[in-house]
């Protein structure tokens, strides 16, 4: 699966995006290690903290769907800005994924690609506890 080609998927995803309050719509298409695509998006609330976003959708579907191993995900928004994931996302995507894993954004001409592990760094998780 091209970076391209999961872009497109999750620019797709933005209709399915729940978003009145904000008007910014993201998607985002998770690939598993067994190529299997999840996708996601945002979904607001008007008490604004249970808002859940784009990236954290696809990875529950995944979960729940039994999938915990993870290459990469791609994550665009609506206003055709880099959008990168927010602190939360970046947490939550640090417990199922390794230092390979890869986000991949756009910006309506651009693709970047960025390891996690550069968002990320000096994280809290799975290598704590042990």
């Amino acid at each position: 699966m091209t970076n391209a080609e999961l872009i497109q998927i999750s620019i797709d995803s933005q209709r399915l995006s729940y978003s009145p309050y904000s008007k910014f719509k993201v998607g985002a298409a998770l690939l598993t290690v067994d190529n299997i695509i999840y996708t996601g998006a945002n979904i607001e609330n008007a008490a604004y903290p249970v808002t859940i976003c784009a990236e954290r959708t696809a990875f529950i579907k995944a979960i729940l769907d039994e999938q915990t191993k993870f290459v990469k995900i791609a994550i665009t928004a609506s206003s055709n800005e880099f959008c990168f994931p927010c602190g939360s996302c970046r947490q939550f995507m640090n417990e199922f994924t390794d230092e390979k894993f890869e986000i991949i954004v756009f910006d309506g001409k651009t693709i970047n690609s960025i390891k996690l592990t550069k968002l990320l760094p000096h994280s809290f998780g799975k290598s704590n506890l042990l």
